[in-house]
């Protein structure tokens, strides 16, 4: 070995990064992933939730009973009517790193956000940010960028109450392309809501309050119709449940701890699906398979904890055993509540009690009926040896799926596409630690209507549900993104309705989990000899045309094998669009599937003929058919 070759180590190789730096550095260490604002746990979603969380937890402390957010074109504001931070410890609280009122434990003994380290994150993490503080008639503000202190505005009067604000522009080097999804930030902003009854969030104008915690979460979040009982809500110290079963597949759970929304569960959640099981077994003497008494349920629960240990900075999952350092465990403490509340429940409601013990026996039948189909479709499923034929799987889980970490599932994505030119180049593409390659053979199945039966029976859907590890739910769901990438014709179209159609009727939950995308691929490449542009769309077509001198070359991709994989290393890497597959508020599961996938109904056929009136007045005359029929299915 030559001695250049040797990497030299010495005092010079030291640094010593300030904060910021720190932060701007590693923002995956504070705020997760960053990502464009299209996954509801991207990174600009934590900073929005970091500030809001502080103004909570004035709430909790009994001091302010509004807040007011508002986003307009990426810039943040939110305003609290608390305590107001105290004026000497403004910037300190902002800019110092360990540095909070919430290390007083007697103060914030069950807080949510945790020993000031998120509000510094979203300094540093922006391009903006102005916090002021109202106290008594006194005001003090200060002005960032990039965490580094530009302005330091003097105390001054005023005659606004008391409380905090603060105003930030997330940095668009960090977070590109990014922008706020509203379906996103109203669920942030519900989920406040319903943990704090009474509180009014005041959010571009829209008012959002709740007066029935988790049981109004579940009716907003699922469809009241489907329900086989009314929803049974529990409440005590330092805990609080609702659930109830409906006739969707899956379970369907929403998590929280200290106000805290934990998308990934933990121990609270654990130990909520058992105790579940654990008090049907012993209300109705019989011992329930699992699945069956788990099968459909929608539940909720909120619990609060002592210095809770989460196992991120992000705290999406509570690694807490104990509901105090020194207390009993999370386990028993949500067993013990449900064996008595949810058990005196029933024994008083005979109804409710009859009405899921139906289910369970339901569910038995359905899972016995199906045991042999199960049994040769999983053989064969292994047989097909998915890993090397259907599946080009990702670095990060070819090993034993079982054993992915947290991590893994979190940065890992698979993409369902169409045809083998189309997973080729894709394949050839990818990020192979990160991301995985499904191929289908053909059209799928239009399953509308159907039972979990015909899963099994299909070879495609059997072998797609195997890859993605959601047989039993989507608990030991591989891959956090799952991705459909079809070509931008009638016939990719229609591919993308089947599998829509394939989660939504027997894993909607793996949909409601925001976990479902549709890879957006550009429908045109304008170049000349010094420039290229991908247009996702007839305007930005036009935009690329008038900003390149002659006459352009104008290629019409219409599949996605037409597209090399040089090219796709910018479309499924840092510049990837996706468009998540969001379920609106109240949206029945049967009635869409009906009206798109069932029989050709009168109403169906005036939406497609008002639809294509619209279409043909905007699209150009080559573009006419293929575009109304993609915009008509």
């Amino acid at each position: 070995m030559s001695e250049n070759s040797v990497v030299q180590y010495t005092e010079d190789n030291i640094k010593s990064l300030d904060w910021q730096e720190h932060i701007r550095l590693r923002p995956g260490m504070y705020i997760g992933k960053l990502g464009d604002g299209s996954s509801q746990d991207d990174g600009i979603y934590v900073l929005l939730k970091e500030v809001v969380d502080n103004s909570i937890d004035e709430y909790v402390m009994g001091h302010g009973k509004q807040i007011d957010i508002t986003i307009e074109q990426g810039r943040v504001f939110v305003r609290d009517f608390g305590r107001g931070i105290p004026l000497g410890k403004v910037i300190d609280c902002v800019s110092k790193i360990n540095t909070g009122g919430k290390y007083d434990s007697k103060a914030f003994k069950k807080s949510v956000g945790l020993n000031g380290v998120g509000t510094k994150a979203v300094n540093a993490l922006s391009n903006h940010f102005k916090v002021q503080s109202f106290r008594d008639g006194e005001c003090k503000s200060a002005e960032f960028k990039e965490g580094v202190l530009v302005h330091d505005h003097s105390l001054s009067k005023t005659k606004e109450p008391n409380g905090t604000s603060i105003e930030f522009v997330a940095d668009e080097s960090i977070f590109r392309h990014f922008r706020f999804r509203n379906e996103y930030v109203e669920n942030l902003l519900w989920n406040y809501a319903y943990l704090n009854a009474g509180l009014k969030l005041n959010y571009n104008g829209k008012i959002l309050v709740s007066k029935n915690g988790l049981r109004d979460l579940l009716e907003r979040k699922t469809d009241v119709e489907n329900l086989l009982y009314p929803i049974i809500h529990l409440t005590g110290e330092d805990i609080e449940i609702a659930l109830s079963h409906n006739t969707q597949y899956g379970e369907e759970y929403y998590s929280f701890v200290n106000g805290q929304n934990t998308t990934q569960g933990g121990t609270h959640l654990a130990s909520f699906r058992e105790a579940i099981v654990k008090t049907m077994r012993d209300f109705y003497k019989k011992e329930f398979d699992s699945r069956d008494v788990q099968t459909s349920i929608v539940g909720a629960i909120s619990l609060k904890v002592e210095e809770p240990v989460f196992e991120s900075q992000t705290k999406t999952k509570l690694g807490s055993q104990n509901m105090s350092p020194d207390g009993v465990s999370v386990r028993s403490f949500v067993v013990d509540f449900l064996k008595t509340q949810l058990g005196n429940f029933l024994h008083k409601n005979k109804d409710i009690a009859d009405s899921i013990l139906r289910k369970i026996q339901q569910s038995e039948r359905e899972r016995k009926e199906i045991a042999d189909i199960k049994k040769i479709a999983n053989q064969r499923a292994k047989k097909a040896n998915i890993h090397n034929k259907k599946l080009r799987d990702c670095r990060a889980h070819l090993t034993d799926s079982r054993k992915t970490s947290d991590e893994d599932r979190l940065s890992s994505t698979i993409f369902i596409t169409e045809g083998d030119s189309a997973s080729g180049s894709i394949t050839k593409a990818r990020n192979v630690m990160t991301q995985a390659v499904f191929s289908l053979r053909g059209k799928p199945l239009n399953c509308y209507g159907m039972t979990k039966k015909v899963v099994y029976q299909n070879e495609e859907l059997n072998l797609l549900q195997h890859a993605l590890d959601i047989e039993d739910g989507i608990e030991n769901l591989r891959y956090n993104r799952v991705v459909i990438a079809t070509d931008a014709d009638v016939d990719g179209m229609h591919i993308r309705l089947l599998l829509l159609t394939f989660f939504l009727q027997f894993f909607p939950d793996l949909v409601k989990g925001g976990h479902l995308y549709i890879l957006d691929t550009p429908l045109f490449r304008v170049r000349d000899k010094q420039k290229t542009f991908y247009c996702y769309s007839e305007q930005e077509k036009q935009n690329a045309i008038r900003q390149l001198r002659g006459k352009p070359e104008i290629t019409r991709f219409k599949g996605l094998g037409e597209i090399s994989p040089n090219e796709f290393e910018d479309f499924i890497g840092d510049n990837i669009r996706l468009e998540p597959v969001i379920l609106g508020e109240k949206t029945k599961i049967e009635d869409l599937l009906s009206y798109y996938m069932g029989k050709n109904t009168p109403e169906r056929q005036v939406f497609i003929i008002d639809h294509l009136k619209v279409e043909l007045d905007q699209l150009e005359p080559e573009e006419e058919e293929e575009e109304v029929l993609q915009e008509a299915v």
